[in-house]
């Protein structure tokens, strides 16, 4: 039954991100980081523990697009906040997502057939790994105290 799947799926990456989140929380923060970086990581702490609300809704409607999260949620660690203030939001977004999804591709697999292997692995999909990996490693380095408003 094809709907299970989105149920399923929302469930595991709920999983997969709260490691990943609780992996850069006690591994690469506790460990890897310098002082100066924690320091800037510490303003978006600051930042977003203030705006719950905001934060929440956000996570919410990035879940919803098709975008990877995986880079989100290794950031979202890294600011040592707790993982339930997006954790519940992304899973209700990936659940809304993946049933949208899956409906889309019933219907077009139905219609057109299937879609080869060799297209999940184009340069495209790996240019944009890439770029988000890129993106993660300049959310670390940016002295956000000088950005973000303070309360």
């Amino acid at each position: 039954n094809p709907w299970y799947l989105p149920i399923i799926g929302a469930v595991a990456a709920s999983i997969g991100r709260s490691i990943l989140a609780l992996a850069s929380k006690h591994i690469v923060r506790n460990r890897f980081l310098s002082r100066a970086t924690k320091s800037h990581i510490d303003a978006v702490h600051d930042y977003l523990e203030h705006r719950g609300t905001v934060a929440r809704w956000v996570f919410f409607l990035y879940a919803l697009g098709p975008m990877p999260t995986n880079y989100v949620f290794i950031a979202y660690g890294l600011t040592a906040l707790p993982l339930r203030m997006i954790l519940i939001p992304f899973f209700v977004g990936r659940l809304a997502s993946y049933a949208f999804w899956t409906y889309i591709g019933v219907t077009l697999g139905s219609l057109y057939g299937e879609v080869s292997w060799a297209q999940l692995f184009s340069g495209y999909a790996v240019l944009g790994q890439v770029a988000t990996i890129v993106a993660v490693y300049g959310f670390i380095k940016v002295p956000w105290r000088k950005y973000l408003p303070q309360n």
